[in-house]
């Protein structure tokens, strides 16, 4: 018996999950994550009518390894896996907050979100005042946010490593494998035109992997749900991405299929959108309310349906727009593939599972292609162009440094919204060199999308954001990345780029707009198929990663299997003295013998 536990032991080695991080709890391990601080919590308040942060009572900081001087909080957190494959996030999230005596003394108050109840934003009125209490002080000591060059990174060592690993074994999961490998070995394609060898990474793996997505992709899409939350795209607007792919993806004909068991990926169809308006129309109170009803969503699939538990919902995925979608979703959907506007790395947006979804501002559900095009590069005058809502931390600083000092620095406000405004707005994208994409409120904002729509290179001040379709495109290639603590020193980054490799970009962003253009009709490699083509990508790779080290999980699990050698072995000796015959079929077939009196 004792033989047979320890063989089970080590034949197990090879399917544990995240063998090797059992023994790096402490932060030092293969898969450890950098994890910023970051301003996670709001209100139930509209986020695009309120300015600042709210309070947290007596919560108090709880990490060890933070400097409270920091502007931005840095602490390494490892999610480890139980043995059943149950995620456990051991970080807390972390919420700077500067009152007026942390002020007077240069100091920062860092205080741990606790999960306590959320207290008003309206507690504090004075929102131009809280805009210059609550931004970034760049002048501070910080530590240094996540680069472009780190999150690049990150993509490439995702690709060798797998994130979740499922623990049943089906034709649809050799499927997926049998892509990974056609693709890690995709055979180098000759001739290609530079501009599009330029923009990828890897032009060759993503024309294999696109063609196998065509060929092999199969979605099973929930029916359960109910309308508007479910099954109700909304079309327009800042968040209409998330409505486009619901409506295509639920009339697509490709990839659907009716029966589950064919499908390797589960689309979720729900609204971020409609759920946060539900908040108001709806029996919802509080944030926790709309997080309990995608909770209740999930349990009803999940006892109807054996996939989410099959998978530990691995293999399932939503897409959502909406600012508050990251929150929403973090404690019971965890583990499915994020598409997330809301791209933002230091809160919890984890490259090589989740999809950055691109924020298209779509103004006319009929023609989602008006005014695409711009001016050629000699008739660009103006060198940097931005208008937009004076929200969030950083844009008060981009106004302050830039607007009205140089002639050719078109800094701007909120514009008028009636026509003229909004043709005003176009006619200086079109006719400017770079476009500034500068956070609001969160990380994203609708003028990454704009800026190649109207050919204008994007600039984009935004710390921690993941752009779109990071694990293809070379966004380096295209665009220009400033931290936000280089503001003022804006005019002097674009002027110092040579006028050739301007010129480049510029060519390569007319290039990689077929990328981002919706149709009412899909066409090959257009914005519903780019999506989608990120979601099987990180699937394929963070659902088929290789087997954890034999060698090191037989050294981290040899102790352990020898302790149950020996307490079987103890057992084994102990159970007969009892009367208990360990190896009959019922266990005990007989009483024990009791000694005379």
């Amino acid at each position: 018996m004792a033989v047979v536990v320890l063989i089970s032991q080590l034949l197990a080695l090879p399917y544990e999950n995240y063998i090797s991080l059992l023994s790096n709890v402490d932060g030092v391990g293969l898969e450890a994550e950098t994890v910023l601080a970051t301003d996670e919590k709001r209100s139930n308040v509209e986020v695009d009518s309120v300015l600042g942060f709210q309070k947290l009572g007596n919560s108090t900081y709880l990490e060890k390894g933070l400097n409270a001087n920091s502007t931005i909080g840095f602490y390494l957190n490892v999610s480890t896996y139980s043995s059943l494959g149950k995620m456990r996030n051991e970080s807390t999230q972390i919420l700077q907050v500067k009152s007026p005596a942390a002020r007077s003394s240069g100091r920062e108050n860092v205080i741990a979100d606790t999960g306590n109840k959320t207290s008003s934003l309206m507690e504090n009125e004075a929102t131009s005042s809280n805009s210059n209490i609550l931004r970034a002080d760049f002048n501070s000591k910080r530590r240094r946010p996540a680069s472009i060059s780190y999150m690049n990174s990150l993509v490439q060592q995702n690709s060798s490593i797998s994130l979740v690993r499922s623990q049943w074994r089906s034709a649809r999961e050799g499927e997926l494998r049998y892509a990974k490998v056609q693709i890690e070995n995709a055979p180098i394609i000759r001739n290609i035109p530079e501009l599009h060898s330029s923009i990828f990474r890897n032009y060759s793996k993503f024309r294999r992997s696109y063609g196998l997505m065509e060929r092999v992709l199969k979605v099973y899409v929930y029916k359960e749900g109910e309308k508007p939350i479910f099954h109700q795209p909304y079309m327009r607007g800042i968040y209409a991405s998330e409505g486009w792919f619901m409506k295509l993806m639920e009339k697509n004909k490709q990839f659907l299929v009716k029966d589950p068991k064919r499908a390797h990926l589960f689309y979720l169809p729900f609204s971020s959108l409609k759920l946060r308006e539900a908040l108001s129309k709806q029996n919802f109170n509080h944030q926790k309310d709309l997080e309990n009803h995608l909770s209740n969503y999930i349990g009803r699939i999940s006892r109807k349906y054996h996939f989410w538990n099959r998978s530990r919902g691995a293999d399932h995925f939503f897409v959502a727009c909406h600012d508050w979608a990251p929150r929403l979703t973090r404690k019971n959907m965890e583990t499915c593939v994020r598409v997330l506007c809301n791209s933002n790395i230091a809160g919890g947006f984890k490259i090589g599972k989740d999809v950055s979804l691109p924020v298209t501002y779509v103004r006319s559900a009929e023609d989602p292609l008006k005014d695409l095009g711009g001016n050629p590069p000699s008739a660009r005058p103006v060198l940097a162009f931005f208008a937009g809502g004076i929200h969030g931390y950083l844009r008060p600083i981009l106004l302050q440094h830039w607007s009205e000092k140089e002639p050719d620095m078109k800094i701007f406000g909120s514009m008028p919204r009636d026509p003229e405004g909004k043709a005003k707005y176009r006619e200086l994208m079109k006719s400017s060199k770079y476009c500034i994409c500068a956070r609001g409120y969160e990380v994203h904002t609708p003028r990454v999308v704009e800026s190649i729509h109207y050919e204008c290179v994007p600039v984009i001040i935004s710390d921690n954001y993941v752009p779109p379709f990071f694990e293809v495109l070379d966004w380096e290639s295209f665009s220009v990345f400033v931290l936000e603590k280089d503001v003022p020193d804006l005019r002097n980054i674009l002027l110092s780029i040579p006028e050739e490799q301007y010129m480049k970009m510029q060519r390569r962003l007319k290039t990689v707009q077929q990328y981002f253009l919706w149709h009412k009709n899909p066409v090959k490699y257009d914005l519903f198929h780019m999506i989608l083509h990120s979601i099987w990508y990180n699937r394929v790779f963070q659902g088929c990663g290789p087997s954890p080290d034999p060698v090191g999980c037989l050294v981290h699990w040899l102790p352990f299997s020898l302790c149950m050698f020996v307490v079987m072995s103890s057992i084994e000796k102990t159970l007969p003295e009892l009367g208990i015959d360990l190896y009959h079929p019922y266990g005990i077939p007989h009483a024990p013998t009791l000694p005379h009196l």
